[in-house]
């Protein structure tokens, strides 16, 4: 059987042309994130304006909350078309990638009926945010994954801006829904407070994470945007909710200003998130654009050294030619001859065009290599402590929040990396952090 053909040539511009359908694919998963972006932010509002219509016994937002869900429908269907693209054959769509779309799709499909029920009133205030909220966090879910999934060097640092630029959102709008439901309650609840407290350190978490990996003028609008009034009011606002020593009610008609000024803050996130996504979008086109016209130049490269050999096999076939027995045999100059050896010369002696394109393209990968390792490195490292205070709540009875605390006082007092105790932990969680807890007596 005869082999199949391969040739250098071949391998080269194959090559090329993974890496454009690469990047192709790359595009597609930034205008998922886009579509799911703005069905989050949507259901994020929906989310706020039942809460409060709940809380209040449908006395507030109930215009609010229909209004936000008729801007949730057309994104919701934009989710649903784009899915239904990817389930298509040659899409790189990986098992993962569709599991995490049927959850997505599943409670997508469970909306009405949650509608139905916050509408009669049929639903607590608590159960709708934690409904809402389960929503959200499949969807903040897969575009983790898609961004995880699809790393590339030319927008690996902006996927990760975005990506925890998202979840510090998501976080807001939790604080936003809570906080709404406090107020339009007009009654103080201590683990409502807890959690907003857990709330407000986890976004400042996301957030600097999202400075670090930004492009420095998003970076910088971010800081400029936390010195506007309404932020001075949110946090006057969060001091009336998280006061537990005081046992005066809160004021209900305070849960309308609550929620215009966190929603201006995450309005801001917004922004940020539609100028990062657009900022993504116009990476990959430009990277798709250099990548055909590097595969066009390989192609013209390719034919011109077909139509154009090497000038020592002029002359063997001159020599070999009818009227080529009075030449001189073909030899090659010897290399002393050359001081200082020119383009043309060089490749006379062999060094090939070719030969240049794979160092070319072999030293450009290389050169991004580190920012991919970098990007992909942060990724982990939040996979890897999200693991850890996982297994530190199953096996050691810790809250989320407790868990990562006594992971961030671990790691202070070994002098090591968070990410390194987060390890130690999913290691030996008990010998490294249960020190000085009381152990049950043994049966």
């Amino acid at each position: 059987m005869p082999l199949p053909s391969l040739s250098v040539s071949s391998l080269v511009l194959r090559a090329r042309q993974l890496e454009t359908e690469a990047i192709q694919c790359l595009a597609r998963r930034v205008e998922l994130v886009d579509a799911i972006g703005q069905c989050i932010d949507a259901l994020q509002r929906e989310r706020g304006a039942s809460s409060i219509y709940l809380a209040s016994g449908g006395q507030r937002f109930g215009d609010e909350r229909l209004a936000a869900v008729s801007e949730s429908l057309p994104s919701e269907n934009r989710v649903r078309v784009l899915f239904e693209q990817h389930v298509q054959a040659g899409s790189g769509a990986s098992p993962r990638l569709l599991s995490l779309m049927a959850w997505v799709l599943l409670d997508l499909d469970a909306l009405p009926e949650l509608r139905q029920r916050i509408a009669q009133r049929r639903l607590s205030a608590q159960d709708s945010i934690l409904a809402y909220s389960r929503l959200i966090g499949s969807q903040v879910e897969l575009v983790f994954h898609l961004a995880d999934a699809a790393l590339h060097p030319a927008v690996s640092r902006q996927l990760v801006a975005l990506v925890h630029l998202l979840q510090g959102k998501e976080l807001a709008g939790q604080e936003r829904a809570l906080g709404g439901q406090l107020f339009a309650s007009g009654q103080r609840d201590e683990e409502q407070q807890q959690r907003i407290a857990h709330l407000i350190e986890a976004q400042e978490r996301s957030l600097a994470v999202f400075e670090e990996f930004a492009d420095p003028a998003q970076a910088e609008a971010w800081q400029q945007g936390q010195l506007t009034p309404h932020i001075a009011q949110i946090e006057r606002l969060r001091r009336t909710l998280c006061s537990t020593g005081s046992r005066v009610a809160l004021d209900p008609a305070q849960a309308e200003s609550w929620f215009q000024v966190t929603s201006q803050r995450i309005s801001q996130m917004w922004q940020l998130e539609v100028s990062l996504v657009q900022a993504l979008q116009h990476d990959c086109q430009q990277q798709i654009e250099a990548s055909q016209a590097q595969l066009q130049d390989a192609q013209e490269l390719l034919d011109q050294l077909r139509q154009n050999p090497p000038a020592h096999t002029h002359a063997v076939e001159r020599f070999f030619s009818a009227h080529g027995a009075d030449l001189p045999p073909p030899v090659l100059a010897p290399l002393s001859n050359v001081a200082e050896p020119t383009r043309q010369t060089a490749q006379a002696a062999g060094d090939s065009p070719l030969v240049e394109l794979l160092q070319a393209q072999s030293a450009r990968l290389a050169s991004m290599e580190a920012e991919l390792e970098s990007a992909k490195r942060a990724l982990n490292d939040r996979k890897v402590i999200e693991r850890a205070k996982g297994a530190l709540m199953s096996r050691l009875g810790l809250s989320e929040e407790a868990a990562y605390r006594a992971l961030q006082k671990a790691a202070m007092d070994h002098n090591k990396r968070l990410v390194d105790m987060a390890e130690a932990a999913l290691a030996l969680p008990d010998l490294a952090f249960s020190s000085g807890r009381e152990r049950p007596p043994a049966r």
